[in-house]
């Protein structure tokens, strides 16, 4: 699995019937994801922290997505970016990412979570 964080109200608004675009494709060219849980809750805290907004992971079928998954470096870790739309039989599961009193996104587990 890889995961990919964005806000509930993105989420809430997307139509059943057309894929995931995400906000970065456009910008950047490829949707962010990560492929380990725990250094998805250090992204979520470094970038979104002060984002009031809830959030919530996608939990994403590797082999399924369409696009090309591309297994790249940033800041010494390895980040799987999808360059194209995100189909959405790849997604297996949506999950909340929580937080706590303080605003910080708590641990995500793909275990408990997803």
């Amino acid at each position: 699995m890889i995961y990919h964080m964005l806000p509930r109200s993105v989420w809430a608004d997307q139509r059943s019937d057309q894929p995931y675009v995400g906000d970065t494709l456009a910008t950047e060219g490829f949707i962010h994801c990560t492929g380990d849980a725990g250094l998805l809750t250090q992204v979520a805290n470094h970038f979104y922290r002060a984002m009031p907004d809830a959030f919530v992971v996608l939990a994403i079928d590797e082999d399924t997505v369409q696009a090309p998954v591309k297994w790249e470096e940033a800041d010494g870790h390895l980040f799987p970016h999808i360059y194209g739309v995100l189909n959405l039989d790849a997604v297996r599961a949506v999950r909340p990412l929580l937080r706590n009193a303080a605003g910080e996104f708590l641990p995500f587990s793909p275990d408990e979570n997803v």
